[in-house]
């Protein structure tokens, strides 16, 4: 399965945003890709306060509607980070997952919250990913400091997933999660990971860029510079995959029986 990672610089309000992603599926489209990867929060911002968050979450059906329009038009899937309603005070940090026929084929919404800017904005969510066929692949989400849980990306892999699609909002300083924990999480869970960043800066964040895309074996198939837009991209090969769990059988060799709570 061939992808494109968006690393882009935060766009100034949906409207833009979503002009901006149709010019990149349309050019990941004809390079080849069969799934267009966004950043965190790509539809409207991240960093933006919590009534504009809300505010963005009041149009969340009309952005869903354009964004499988996006894919119809284009022929590609989608994984694009969001504000959606929530029954709480606050809406949830969220990604829809949608395939090239513009169906919608999965949401989530981010379970780890990070620091304040987080808590001031967004619901948690209270579930893991669903784990969904896209091109003949198992995928599952994550989005952004929920991939730093060695617990969350386990479970994930548990569940059977072979490809953990990670939008990100990081920034510096924390570089070490782009280039250590994140190839970490794909070697000890033999698991795909697609994690996709901003660069530059929105409000008090610099972001950090390094978008990747690592294999099953933790090391990088691609990985965008730390400071520039690009359109990364990258194939997971599925003979690689079946490689990396052959040398590596964490997921079959783990002593259940020891660990409560996992399943």
């Amino acid at each position: 399965m061939q992808i494109a990672l968006w690393q882009t610089r935060p766009q100034p309000g949906i409207d833009p945003a979503l002009s901006a992603l149709d010019q990149a599926a349309r050019a990941a489209a004809q390079a080849g890709a069969d799934l267009l990867v966004t950043p965190e929060m790509a539809l409207g911002g991240y960093n933006i306060g919590a009534a504009q968050v809300a505010a963005n979450a009041e149009r969340a059906g009309e952005v869903a509607e354009a964004l499988s329009a996006i894919a119809r038009r284009h022929g590609i899937a989608l994984t694009a980070g969001l504000a959606l309603p929530s029954p709480g005070a606050r809406p949830y940090n969220a990604c829809l997952a949608i395939d090239a026929t513009g169906r919608e084929l999965a949401r989530y919404h981010k379970v780890q919250l990070f620091g304040e800017v987080d808590a001031a904005q967004f619901t948690p969510g209270d579930a893991l990913s669903p784990v969904f066929e896209l091109a003949g692949w198992k995928l599952a989400l994550a989005i952004c400091y929920d991939i730093e849980f060695p617990e969350l990306a386990r479970g994930l892999a548990l569940r059977g997933a072979e490809l953990i699609v990670t939008p990100t909002a990081n920034m510096v300083p924390f570089s070490s999660v782009n280039t250590r924990l994140v190839p970490a999480r794909a070697e000890e869970n033999t698991t795909c990971i697609a994690y996709c960043n901003y660069v530059g800066a929105e409000g008090a964040f610099t972001y950090n860029g390094l978008s990747c895309a690592c294999g099953a074996d933790g090391e990088d198939i691609a990985r965008a510079p730390a400071a520039e837009e690009s359109l990364l991209s990258a194939t997971f090969d599925r003979a690689a995959l079946a490689q990396a769990r052959r040398a590596q059988p964490y997921l079959s060799a783990r002593r259940a029986d020891l660990y409560q709570g996992q399943p």
